[in-house]
């Protein structure tokens, strides 16, 4: 069942999906509503299911859910994955590359391969204090709280 993002607790299940690209403004709505319409028939058979959503910066598809009572397994977990798989194909965009880091750059967000991240640190274009986003979090609290962090307090650290 579809819930909004604040009510989902705090050890809700989590996955990041950062896009190849800023999402376009006129295609937001409509990934928001595929969305929506995933999670309202995500593990439809356990009532007590809870999923919700976020887009954050045009950029990252974050999913959440809370499967407390209503355990989520590996079928579910997949059936996910091929909605993601769908996003990406309908939408052009890689969600699924893990291989990428996401940081702060100024105002925006920068989407690089590991080799060019590790160069831009070696170049001194960023620094410890950089933000970068950490897309292997899984849960609603170390979403909340560690998600967006300096490059030394994150485990992208030792790339310093």
């Amino acid at each position: 069942m579809f819930v909004e993002f604040t009510l989902l607790p705090e050890t809700a299940r989590l996955w990041v999906y950062p896009s190849s690209r800023k999402f376009y403004a006129d295609e937001t709505p409509e990934i928001e509503e595929k969305i929506k319409k995933f999670l309202g028939t995500w593990k439809e058979e356990s009532p007590s299911f809870k999923a919700s959503y976020q887009i954050q910066y045009n950029r990252f598809i974050i999913l959440a859910a809370d499967d407390m009572e209503a355990k989520m397994t590996t079928q579910d977990i997949d059936t996910s994955v091929q909605f993601i798989l769908q996003l990406q194909e309908e939408h052009n965009v890689i969600l699924l590359d893990k291989m990428n880091v996401c940081f702060k750059q100024g105002e925006y967000v920068q989407y690089k391969e590991l080799k060019d991240f590790k160069k831009l640190l070696k170049n001194k274009a960023l620094t410890g204090k950089s933000i970068v986003f950490d897309n292997l979090v899984q849960t609603k609290e170390e979403y909340e709280h560690y998600w967006e962090a300096p490059i030394e307090e994150s485990w992208y650290n030792r790339f310093l």
